[in-house]
């Protein structure tokens, strides 16, 4: 399901979820385990969970970016800056047989990034869920696709009427 974009009194909101059968600390892990993080993100890791902790980002180029840890509840809540964003994956008990997992960017500004990095929150969501239920998608061909959707409707939102 594509990402709900709303506009707020200051930058924007990207609002992602995802209605899974499995249990919570499956999913959780799926956030907060290195091992099964770097399956669906290699290139971010847990340097020191908790609130205040810290992620690290590896550019690909030798160099690291760290990433503060602004909120953490475990099981449950992993929130962290992205650069001049912020992250928030929210893990929730549903009710009977599927739980939630919620994504939300909070997005300063929309740039030429933004698009991206919504492609690919949403094709990382995509990604955690085919690993959950035994199966795998084609990374790329989809993040073009949907890179090119984002684009479209970011491009539809910062239209400035006269």
């Amino acid at each position: 399901m594509r990402a709900e974009i709303t506009q707020l009194e200051k930058g924007y909101k990207a609002l992602f979820e995802r209605q899974l059968a499995q249990e919570t600390d499956k999913v959780w892990n799926m956030l907060a385990d290195n091992s099964l993080l770097k399956q669906w993100f290699a290139e971010l890791q847990i340097a020191e969970p908790g609130k205040g902790g810290k992620l690290v980002f590896d550019m690909g180029d030798g160099s690291i970016e760290e990433l503060a840890i602004t909120d953490y509840e475990e099981g449950r809540v992993l929130a962290f800056e992205w650069w001049d964003d912020h992250v928030r994956f929210e893990v929730e008990e549903g009710n009977g047989r599927e739980n939630v997992l919620r994504l939300i960017e909070t997005i300063e500004r929309i740039t030429d990034q933004t698009a991206k990095d919504l492609a690919g929150w949403h094709v990382c969501l995509d990604v955690i869920e085919a690993i959950l239920n035994g199966r795998e998608i084609n990374r790329e061909e989809e993040w073009q696709h949907l890179h090119d959707e984002y684009k479209r409707l970011l491009d539809s939102m910062t239209v400035e009427f006269e």
